[in-house]
C-alpha cells in the first residue's frame, strides 16, 4: 500500500484537477451562452440582469473576457438633456461594428442593463447618475473599481465610446458601420420619380421658369443660411442639443437659457441668431435700400433707428455671453476721455 502522505498528495492533485476542469467548464458554458445571446440580438447587445452578472462574477479571475456595459433607465428617456435613446443607439452601433469587424470574438462582450430590472447591479457598480458606461476588465473584483466614461466624453457618441475602449482595454473596435441614410427601396423610389419628372424639369429649365431663376428664392435662401450659421445650428445638430430643459429645482419650469460655457441650448442659439440677423438685415438695408431714398431727413431718421436697434441687439448678445461664461466684455474708452 502507498504511504499515507502519498495518498493525501494524490487527493489534493485530483481535487485541484477537478476544480480546474470545473472552472474551465464554467467558463466555456458562460462564453457559449453569451455568444448565443449575442447572436440572437440584431446589434450584438446582450441584456444584463442581476442573475447573469452574478454568474459572470463567479468566474475565477482573470476572466477570459471584458464587459462593456451601458446603463439605461426607461423612465428617464423623456429627459431630452440626457439623450439616453440616442446614446443607446450609438452604443448599439458600436456593438454591431465590433461584431462585424471581429466575428465571434470572445474578448469583449457588450451589455445594456435597465434600472428597474437590475437595481442591485446598479448598486454594485455605484451608479447614481446617467448616462453611464462601464468597462469591466478581466481582473476587476470590486465593480466600483471598474473604469467609466466621463460625462464630457459622450459628445462624439460612438466614436468617443470606441476611443474609450481602445485606450482602456487595449482592444481595437475597428471602423464603425453606421446604417445608410436611405434604404435600397427608398433610393429606387427616388430614382423612379426623378426619371418620370426629368423631361418636365428639363423643359422648365430651358424656358427659365424654375424657382432657381427667381431672385427672391436666392434672397430668402441667403437670409436662411445666414440665420442658421450665426445661430450655431450645426453645433446643436451634431451634439443633438435640446431646445430647452426642465429646471431641476422646479420641474414645472422650463429653462431656455443655461448658465455655463460648456452647454448651449437650441433656444439660446436661435435667440442670438435672431439678434444677429436683425443687424445683418439692417446693414443690408442701409447699404442697398437707404441710398435710393431721396429725402435726406428720411435717410437720417432711418440711419438713427438702424444704429439704435443694432446697438441694442449687439448689447444683448454681449450680455448673454457675459452671463454664460462669466467673462466681461467692456468697451474701451481712451484715457483722454475720462
Amino acid at each position: 500500500m502507498p504511504p499515507p502522505h502519498l495518498k493525501s498528495a494524490f487527493s489534493l492533485l485530483l481535487t485541484a484537477a477537478l476544480l480546474i476542469a470545473a472552472s474551465a467548464s464554467a467558463e466555456d458554458d458562460i462564453i457559449s451562452e453569451l455568444q448565443h445571446l449575442r447572436s440572437e440580438s440584431p446589434s450584438g447587445l446582450i441584456r444584463l440582469d442581476d442573475h447573469l452578472l452574478g454568474r459572470i462574477l463567479a468566474l475565477p479571475r482573470p476572466r477570459p473576457f471584458s464587459l462593456l456595459i451601458f446603463f439605461d433607465a426607461v423612465q428617464l428617456h423623456d429627459k431630452t438633456e440626457l439623450q439616453l435613446p440616442t446614446l443607446q443607439s450609438e452604443f448599439s452601433i458600436l456593438s454591431k461594428s465590433f461584431l462585424i469587424n471581429h466575428n465571434e470574438s470572445s474578448k469583449l462582450f457588450f451589455f445594456d442593463i435597465e434600472f428597474k430590472d437590475s437595481q442591485r447591479s446598479f448598486s454594485l457598480f455605484g451608479v447614481n447618475s446617467l448616462p453611464h458606461i462601464r468597462l469591466v476588465k478581466p481582473n476587476v473584483q470590486n465593480l466600483k473599481d471598474s473604469e467609466h466614461m466621463d460625462q464630457g466624453d459622450f459628445s462624439r457618441l460612438a466614436e468617443s465610446m470606441a476611443e474609450f475602449v481602445e485606450s482602456r482595454a487595449k482592444i481595437s473596435i475597428g471602423p464603425l458601420h453606421r446604417p445608410p441614410m436611405f434604404s435600397g427601396k427608398q433610393i429606387a423610389f427616388f430614382m423612379l420619380v426623378f426619371l418620370i419628372s426629368a423631361p418636365f424639369i428639363l423643359k422648365k429649365i430651358v424656358a427659365g421658369q424654375t424657382f432657381l431663376h427667381d431672385y427672391k428664392f436666392w434672397l430668402v435662401g441667403a437670409i436662411f443660411v445666414y440665420f442658421f450659421s450665426v445661430a450655431g445650428t450645426m453645433h446643436n445638430i451634431i451634439r443633438k442639443m435640446p431646445m430647452f430643459i426642465t429646471d431641476r429645482n422646479d420641474p414645472s419650469k422650463l429653462m431656455f437659457f443655461y448658465q455655463g460655457s460648456g452647454m448651449q441650448l437650441g433656444a439660446e442659439g436661435f435667440a442670438v441668431g435672431f439678434l444677429y440677423t436683425i443687424v445683418g438685415l439692417l446693414l443690408g438695408f442701409l447699404t442697398h435700400g437707404l441710398v435710393k431714398i431721396k429725402s435726406l431727413t428720411t435717410q437720417r431718421l432711418a440711419m438713427a433707428v438702424a444704429l439704435i436697434v443694432s446697438f441694442w441687439a449687439v448689447n444683448k448678445v454681449i450680455y448673454l455671453d457675459n452671463w454664460k461664461t462669466g467673462y466681461g466684455v467692456h468697451a474701451y474708452w481712451p484715457s483722454s476721455w475720462e
